[in-house]
């Protein structure tokens, strides 16, 4: 499935955050080793399985905490909502909250990059039979109303390329090229 996980280090304490678990937890307990990287949390940006199936594992082999949002059905030890923030040393990471691909994705934004899990890809969106059209159109504007130099990295390798500026972004997909919620739905039909 082409899933993502990222390992979001502080430089100068080495805290970290895994965001998403993906399917085998060796690589990111590997990178964080080799990195002496102190993992706090481990953050799930989504309820499907793709990205939590390895979770509690991950959590176990790096005493992390997981992190999911509060309207999530993952079983977690932080519940989080919108806007707050998650404590990585001198960074933080602002949760947004994104519904519409689930009632409880969220993206993660840290002042340079946003993580946004199954909220955006490069080039698309995904919708899914529990999508409601209306939210989605709602989060990913809202995701768009951080800076254009803000590197964003989605939750799957769905694109040209892995990760671009949400300015590069906005010019090249579709879904983001429409300004009303009527235009943006006929993207479906």
């Amino acid at each position: 499935m082409a899933n993502f996980v990222y390992l979001v280090v502080d430089e100068e304490s080495c805290e970290a955050a895994v965001v998403d678990s993906g399917w085998e937890t060796e690589p990111i307990v590997t990178a964080a080793t080799e990195m002496g990287a102190k993992v706090r949390y481990a953050v799930a940006t989504h309820e499907h399985f793709d990205h939590t199936s390895t979770l509690r594992e991950l959590s176990d082999r790096l005493n992390a905490k997981i992190v999911a949002h509060e309207d999530s059905p993952i079983d977690c030890d932080i519940r989080v909502t919108g806007q707050q923030k998650l404590k990585l040393g001198g960074t933080s990471l602002k949760v947004l909250h994104t519904p519409g691909h689930t009632q409880d994705s969220i993206c993660l934004y840290d002042g340079r990059n946003v993580f946004t899990g199954d909220t955006l890809f490069v080039d698309t969106i995904r919708k899914f039979e529990r999508a409601n059209g209306e939210l989605i159109f709602r989060s990913i504007n809202s995701i768009m109303e951080l800076p254009g130099s803000t590197l964003m990295y989605p939750g799957h390798d769905y694109g040209v390329v892995p990760s671009r500026t949400l300015l590069e972004e906005g010019q090249a997909n579709p879904f983001l090229m429409v300004r009303d919620l009527r235009s943006f739905l006929s993207l479906f039909s």
